[in-house]
């Protein structure tokens, strides 16, 4: 059986195929199925040290984080268990259990 991929707007791991596009159930988003073969494939993350990221990895915030457009901070040693890599200036997509959805540099974190 074939590993679908998660759905890059909500995380929704219930995706599937429809022709020649991804389809999430759960938040209606459409993406083609050769976007997802190609998305970061070339790219190496690394973070704060040195060492190489990858899709799934468990990361630790090292920095205090402000979030952009509101008064909350992420602070320093929050425990990120599941990580996408994305391209970008923000290059990790993840979900923080209290905040939400967020993307991070990979600067300001460390491999757990």
């Amino acid at each position: 059986m074939s590993q679908l991929p998660k759905c890059p707007t909500c995380s929704s791991e219930y995706s599937y195929e429809d022709g020649e596009m991804f389809v999430c159930p759960e938040c209606a988003f459409e993406w083609p199925i050769a976007a997802a073969a190609s998305e970061v494939a070339d790219v190496v993350v690394r973070d704060a040290f040195g060492n190489e990221l990858k899709a799934g990895d468990s990361i630790t915030v090292i920095k205090d984080l402000k979030i952009k457009g509101s008064s909350a901070v992420v602070k320093t040693g929050v425990k990120i268990k599941i990580i996408r890599l994305v391209s970008g200036d923000h290059d990790i997509d993840c979900r923080i259990d209290g905040v939400g959805a967020m993307q991070l540099k990979s600067e300001f974190v460390k491999k757990a």
